[in-house]
């Protein structure tokens, strides 16, 4: 009992220095978020027009730091996921690392992976002329997209207890490109497609990490009022809850 949430430094590393090393990681956690603000925050000449408390820039900077955590905190926990499914358990038992550890110890990597996301495009907004009337906004807005990133741990963890294989992860996280153009997070939606977004599950997590510097006014002039985003956030977090139920019970089922 005294190791069971026992936590390696050594495992955190490796776990640390993995994701580092994967090309898909890379691409799509990193260099996807920031090529995108680049592309419509930085380069685009509205970018310095007025949004809210600031201006487009740090807009499309906060949308482009949500997608990043969002596929970190995907990729990591499904990969989770299929390494308890394919045995890894037998081994962490012959090591002092207990399940409960190996779990905080992912959960750890994940959040890191999201806040290296988030951190990497901020600097980049800031280098660039993304701008809040307030200093607490970047704040605000980086805390709220990293407590928004959890819900997409939970559906990583759902797809890769599902699916059980190495392509688990790359599909959770293809799926999420999917979900953003559907979402309102790449471009501003408006009329039916906007009234679609509005049940998507990355919906809600980037109006409320935008939250900070819109107040919930959207670019059509229309307002989210808070219990709907909330709403948003909490059916999603239900829907995928059962998904990580089905999976620990088709799991189970197998043995």
């Amino acid at each position: 009992m005294a190791h069971a949430l026992t936590i390696s430094p050594t495992m955190l590393r490796v776990e640390a220095l993995r994701q580092l090393r994967n090309p898909y990681t890379l691409a799509f956690t990193l260099a996807m978020p920031v090529g995108m603000y680049a592309l419509f925050g930085a380069g685009a000449s509205y970018g310095a027009m007025p949004a809210g408390h600031g201006n487009v820039r740090f807009y499309v900077m906060v949308s482009m730091a949500a997608y990043g955590a969002a596929v970190a905190m995907t990729s990591t926990t499904s990969n989770a996921a299929v390494e308890a499914a394919q045995g890894w358990g037998r081994q962490l038992a012959m090591t002092p690392l207990r399940t409960a550890g190996y779990a905080v110890t992912k959960l750890i990597t994940a959040m890191a992976g999201a806040a290296l996301a988030v951190g990497l495009v901020f600097i980049v907004g800031a280098a660039t002329g993304a701008q809040a009337a307030d200093g607490w906004r970047w704040a605000a807005s980086a805390g709220l997209i990293l407590g928004g990133a959890l819900l997409f741990g939970l559906y990583g963890l759902g797809m890769g207890l599902v699916f059980r294989s190495d392509g688990a992860a790359t599909l959770a996280s293809i799926s999420l490109t999917f979900f953003g153009f559907f979402g309102n997070v790449f471009m501003p939606l408006d009329g039916v497609m906007l009234d679609i977004a509005r049940f998507t599950p990355m919906y809600g997590v980037v109006a409320l990490a935008r939250w900070p510097l819109t107040d919930g006014v959207l670019t059509t002039g229309q307002i989210d009022p808070p219990w709907a985003v909330a709403l948003n956030i909490v059916v999603w977090s239900v829907v995928f809850g059962a998904l990580v139920a089905w999976g620990v019970k088709r799991a189970r089922a197998r043995r």
